[in-house]
C-alpha cells in the first residue's frame, strides 16, 4: 500500500532513520531532513532492550548490530556510598533467548543510517525546518533559505520541541508545559582498559545515582549521573559543564566511583523535564513519533528503544491501513504502553534516591534476598517490557 507514496521525515535520529527504513522497505520514497550539518550523534551510550533489538531483528539489521555492540550480561544495583552489591541480575543466565546490547550512540545511528540509505531513502542535511503547515490534502515544511515545500506525508522524528507536535497539537499552552522534576543529569565518556565486566552498574545513594557500562569493547565508559537539586540546568544534551561539579555532587561515593568520574574530562548536564504525553499523535498527513509524542525520562533505558518501537508500528499500520486509517491506528497500538513506560521509569527514579536510612535499609535489604532467593523475580517484573516484540503485530 505504500509503493511509491512520498514521505518526508523530519530528523535523522535513531526514530528518524528507523522509521524511514522501515518506510522505504514496504515501498515509499522517503526523504529524511536534518538540520545538522553531518549525521553524527552525541557522545554517549545507550542500552538497547531485547524489545529494541527485536525492531533491528526485523530491518535485517541484527547481526550488525550485534557485531559493533557490547551484549550486556548484567544489571548491578549497588550501594553507591559503600560500593557493596545491593543484588546482580545476571541476564544471560536468567534470559538466555534476550539480547541486551550496550552500543555507542553514534555507532546506532550509523547503523540506520547506512541501512536508510541502502534502502533507497534520500537523506538532506543542512535542513533547517523552521515552519510545518498541514492541511487535510498534504502539509508543508518550510527549509531555511528554501522556501516552502511540499510533504504529502509528514513524520515528525524532530524530539522533544517538535515543530511537527506544535502543527497537530496547536500552539504549546500552560497545561502543556513541561516542569522541572527536581533533577539534573551530567553524561560523560572516559576511557575503559578493555577488562570491565560487560554489565550495567546502577550507584544509588541518597538524591542521587550514577550508572555506567562498557562500550566499544570496554575501551570506553559510559557515565550517566543524576542528582536531586533545586537549581535547574537547560533541557538539551549539549550544555558543557565543569567536572568538578559532577565530582563534588557525587564526592560521598566509593572508590571504585571515584576512579570513573576522575578520568571525567569533558561533561555534559541538562535538566530533567517532564513532557505530557501529545493528546494526539496525528492530525491529516502528518504523525509523530518518540519524544515528539511522549517524552520519557532516563529511568528505565527506554527512551529511545520506544521510538524504535513506534517508528515499526506506524511503518506496519501505514502499510495495512494506508495514509488516512493509518495514523489513528498506530496511535490507539502505542498510547497505553508508552504511558506505561514513562510512569515505570518514573518510579524508578524515586526508588534509586532512598533518602530516609529506614527505608534503605528495607528497600536493599528486600532486594539482597531476592537476589539470594529468587533472582529471576526481580527481573521478571519487566518482561512486560523486555518480551514485547511489536514485529510480532
Amino acid at each position: 500500500m505504500l509503493d511509491g507514496q512520498k514521505i518526508t521525515v523530519l530528523g535523522g535520529g535513531l526514530g528518524g532513520f528507523t522509521a524511514a527504513t522501515a518506510l522505504a522497505q514496504r515501498g515509499a520514497e522517503v526523504t529524511v531532513l536534518e538540520q545538522a550539518g553531518r549525521i553524527a550523534e552525541v557522545g554517549a551510550g545507550i542500552q538497547l532492550s531485547p524489545n529494541g533489538v527485536a525492531v533491528l531483528d526485523a530491518l535485517g539489521l541484527g547481526g550488525e548490530a550485534r557485531n559493533r555492540a557490547m551484549r550486556n550480561r548484567a544489571v548491578r544495583l549497588v550501594d553507591g556510598i559503600t560500593g557493596r552489591d545491593v543484588i546482580r541480575m545476571d541476564v544471560g543466565y536468567l534470559r538466555p533467548a534476550q539480547t541486551f546490547l550496550l552500543f555507542h550512540r553514534a555507532d546506532l545511528i550509523d547503523i540506520l543510517h547506512q541501512a536508510a540509505v541502502a534502502a533507497g531513502v534520500k537523506v538532506e542535511t543542512c535542513a533547517r525546518v523552521t515552519r510545518v503547515d498541514i492541511g487535510q490534502a498534504g502539509a508543508f515544511v518550510e527549509v531555511e533559505g528554501q522556501g516552502l515545500r511540499e510533504a504529502p506525508f509528514l513524520v515528525g522524528a524532530d524530539g522533544l520541541h517538535s515543530k511537527v507536535r506544535d502543527a497537530i497539537e496547536g500552539s504549546p499552552t500552560e497545561a502543556r508545559a513541561p516542569f522541572f522534576t527536581g533533577m539534573v543529569a551530567w553524561r560523560a565518556l572516559v576511557p575503559g582498559d578493555g577488562t570491565e565486566a560487560a554489565e550495567a552498574v546502577v550507584r544509588m545513594g541518597p538524591k542521587r545515582h550514577m550508572v555506567s557500562y562498557p562500550l566499544r569493547g570496554g575501551s570506553l565508559i559510559n557515565l550517566v549521573a543524576v542528582e536531586e537539586r533545586t537549581e535547574w540546568a537547560e533541557e538539551g544534551w549539549f550544555n558543557r559543564d565543569d567536572p568538578d561539579n559532577l565530582r563534588r555532587a557525587f564526592a560521598g561515593f566509593g572508590s571504585e566511583a571515584q576512579s570513573l568520574l576522575s578520568q571525567a574530562d569533558k561533561v555534559h548536564v541538562w535538566g530533567l523535564f517532564r513532557h505530557p504525553v501529545a493528546r494526539t499523535w496525528h492530525r491529516g498527513p502528518a504523525a509523530i513519533l518518540g519524544d515528539a509524542a511522549h517524552p520519557t525520562l532516563p529511568f528505565l533505558a527506554q527512551g529511545a528503544v520506544m521510538a524504535l518501537e513506534d517508528a515499526w508500528v506506524l511503518a506496519e499500520c501505514l502499510d495495512d491501513k494506508g495514509m488516512t486509517d493509518g495514523p489513528a491506528l498506530y496511535q490507539a497500538r502505542r498510547q497505553l504502553r508508552v504511558e506505561r513506560v514513562i510512569e515505570a521509569a518514573n518510579n524508578n527514579a524515586r526508588n534509586y534516591h532512598l533518602k530516609n536510612p529506614l527505608a534503605k535499609a528495607l528497600g536493599f535489604g528486600a532486594l539482597r534476598l531476592a537476589g539470594a532467593v529468587r533472582p529471576e523475580f526481580v527481573l521478571g517484573q519487566y518482561d512486560w517490557i523486555y518480551d514485547h516484540d511489536v514485529t510480532k503485530g
